[in-house]
């Protein structure tokens, strides 16, 4: 259902966030909060259980693991521990081209097998890099045209096996019941306002898949979720 108040994507707001002049406190406890507000909305477990899981499914062989834009961190430290209780020998790779998060993933634990970089995809690819799967977690978003078209191509380049993107659905009614219940929950950082303005910044899934390359599916995913999956041809 296409929304009716949300009609149009939103294409000029910004993340709070992402000024690198905002709240330095408000910022640290956006990050803290991620991993709770990804628990509850975001569907990773699904997702590894159900696209992950199955394709790491040689319990002699390592694999290996690019998340793009880890933001928090919580997405790759909760993949590393399944893969872990399953036994899968992974090695996750976890990047982002913001050096604030760097410095708050620097202030918690994370597991061994965990490999947090200050990098971007195309340094990646500079170095001639080659992941098993590699994610994404609400970024697809945050990206213009050109910016959209390369992630895309550089995921694909990066991949052996399979790309996920993760992302918000835009709905009224998404945005009208982020908008009620995570103000009591979310306080002192920037989760409701940034949430709700990603939701307007979001696809519908018309949208996204107008705009991706026949090669890749669109998935709707509950509760208003998008995944965007490209799985190479060879497998």
């Amino acid at each position: 259902m296409m929304p009716l108040f949300l009609t149009e994507r939103d294409t000029v707001s910004r993340e709070r966030m992402d000024d690198p002049n905002c709240d330095r406190t408000e910022l640290i406890n956006t990050y803290r909060q991620f991993s709770t507000i990804n628990s509850m909305i975001s569907g990773w477990k699904s997702i590894y259980q159900t696209h992950i899981k199955p394709a790491l499914d040689d319990k002699n062989q390592h694999y290996s693991l690019l998340d793009i834009g880890f933001g928090g961190g919580d997405i790759p430290i909760k993949l590393a521990k399944w893969a872990k209780q399953d036994n899968i020998n992974l090695q996750i790779t976890a990047i982002e081209t913001d050096p604030r998060a760097l410095e708050f993933i620097r202030t918690i634990e994370t597991p061994q097998n965990v490999d947090f970089k200050h990098a971007s995809s195309s340094d990646l690819l500079k170095q001639e890099k080659k992941f098993d799967i590699v994610i994404s977690n609400h970024l697809l978003h945050h990206l213009k045209g050109a910016e959209f078209e390369k992630l895309l191509r550089e995921a694909k380049q990066l991949s052996a096996r399979t790309v996920l993107f993760n992302d918000i659905a835009r709905s009224d009614i998404g945005y009208a019941l982020f908008n009620i219940f995570s103000r009591p929950v979310f306080r002192s950082s920037f989760i409701t306002e940034d949430g709700l303005t990603s939701i307007k910044r979001s696809y519908t899934l018309q949208e996204l898949h107008e705009k991706t390359p026949d090669d890749w599916t669109v998935q709707r995913l509950f509760p208003f979720r998008l995944l965007l999956k490209y799985l190479h041809p060879s497998l």
